[in-house]
């Protein structure tokens, strides 16, 4: 059974919306800040930190797109955007999604870019398990 996480943008985020061009420039910045970190310790560690293309299918229809392992430990994350109505008021959200042959690893790195993305935008990040964490500034 798939499971999914989700990045809600909420009051206090830095950023009400994100589109799949956006989210895509994210994730290439995610991977040129793991380069950096590479070229410091003297490692490829981007290959380490991101084993993944991005990989756009004609029937996502600008929906979603799904990042491909490159490495034989990692298959497959699917990303997407979207919204929905929460009193009243449009919340859109970023949703990672593990398809049913997807392995450890992928949860794994699916956690990590989760976490990155939702501090990076002061959101609300659900976890695959089910577990909210507050990035957003609280009162």
């Amino acid at each position: 059974m798939s499971q999914s996480a989700y990045i809600r943008f909420v009051s206090g985020s830095t950023a009400q919306s994100l589109t799949l061009d956006e989210l895509k420039e994210q994730l290439l910045d995610y991977r040129e800040q793991l380069s950096k970190t590479g070229k410091q310790l003297d490692w490829e560690y981007d290959e380490a930190g991101f084993p993944y293309t991005i990989q756009d299918k004609p029937e996502a229809e600008g929906k979603w797109f799904y990042l491909k392992g490159t490495e034989r430990q990692y298959k497959y994350i699917v990303l997407g955007v979207g919204s929905l109505l929460e009193n009243e008021t449009e919340v859109h959200f970023v949703q990672l999604v593990l398809p049913d042959d997807s392995t450890h690893g992928d949860k794994s790195k699916g956690n990590e870019l989760c976490k990155y993305l939702a501090k990076k935008f002061k959101a609300e990040l659900q976890l695959f398990n089910g577990r909210t964490m507050y990035f957003n500034p609280r009162k």
